[in-house]
């Protein structure tokens, strides 16, 4: 439980709203550890997204399938959360799917329990929604950059925001999240384009 705690203390940090310590203790209460292995996806499509998940140690990355390619839509590094949103505040299937790009531990937020004390403990309802917020300006600010922005564009954005992806994902990911071929991608990172 104190490793929970600690996990609950540094979400409440990170989404500057900051729990005593009954709060970190409920909300601890709830968080499930998962550990995967490179390789293993955390969430298929066609299932429910359930949980919201805490990335500990490790990357993770939202893809779907469009036209038999898969298209990388987030990247999630330590200290940040990934959630389908639809999904989760839906309670349908998704069509993405979560897969750990490294050996990757999460802390999971079940949504059924999330729910239940985000109503039971105001503060905690406070911080649900900072990281639900948060969560939804990265899904406009990332449509944004590909209706407003260049190639070049969206590839300095990349490497600024999301500097550990940058370096830890393969290149074919890190293409298809910026919606361009590996080729284009290495056109680009060469001063070419």
């Amino acid at each position: 439980m104190q490793n929970q705690i600690e996990i609950a203390k540094k979400i409440s940090v990170k989404y500057k709203h900051e729990l005593s310590n009954k709060d970190l203790e409920s909300f601890a209460s709830i968080l499930e550890r998962k550990e995967l292995p490179k390789g293993e996806l955390f969430l298929n499509d066609s299932q429910i997204s359930k949980y919201i998940q805490y990335v500990d140690k490790g990357l993770v990355r939202q893809f779907y399938y469009k036209n038999g390619r898969d298209v990388t839509e987030h990247f999630t590094c330590e200290n940040n959360v990934a959630v389908c949103i639809e999904s989760f505040f839906r309670q349908e299937p998704t069509r993405l799917l979560i897969e750990a790009l490294e050996p990757t531990i999460l802390y999971c937020i079940p949504y059924n329990k999330i729910e239940v004390l985000a109503v039971k403990e105001p503060e905690i309802g406070i911080l649900y929604r900072r990281f639900l917020e948060a969560t939804l300006i990265l899904s406009q600010q990332k449509a944004d950059s590909w209706r407003f922005e260049s190639v070049r564009e969206r590839y300095e954005r990349f490497i600024k925001e999301y500097p550990q992806a940058a370096k830890r994902a393969p290149i074919a990911h890190i293409a298809s999240y910026l919606l361009m071929t590996p080729e284009s991608l290495s056109r680009v990172r060469s001063g070419q384009w």
